[in-house]
């Protein structure tokens, strides 16, 4: 099942061309976040972030404590380790 699943922005990879690194349960990619910055919400204002990743992009940022609950939840239903395995081979999201 292809979902997206809560992350962590931890580094900027490209500010100009709005590439962050995300960790994902321990695994780190690259992830595109032009959709969760703007003039007001700059991309040096996403690390540390919780984000919602799916394909590569951070889709929107959500709060820390929804992002450990989606992540128990997917734990609980096996999806998280699915996606986090997927991540490990695939080298992308």
């Amino acid at each position: 099942m292809c979902l997206g699943i809560p992350g962590q922005i931890v580094a900027l990879h490209d500010e100009q061309a709005k590439l962050a690194v995300v960790d994902v349960g321990g695994v780190r990619r690259t992830v595109n976040i032009a959709c969760i910055v703007d003039e007001q919400h700059p991309p040096s204002a996403c690390i540390g972030e919780w984000v919602l990743v799916h394909v590569g992009f951070a889709m929107s940022r959500i709060d820390p404590e929804e992002a450990q609950r989606t992540l128990a939840l997917l734990t609980e239903l096996g999806e998280a380790q699915t996606e986090i395995q997927a991540m490990r081979t695939s080298g992308e999201i």
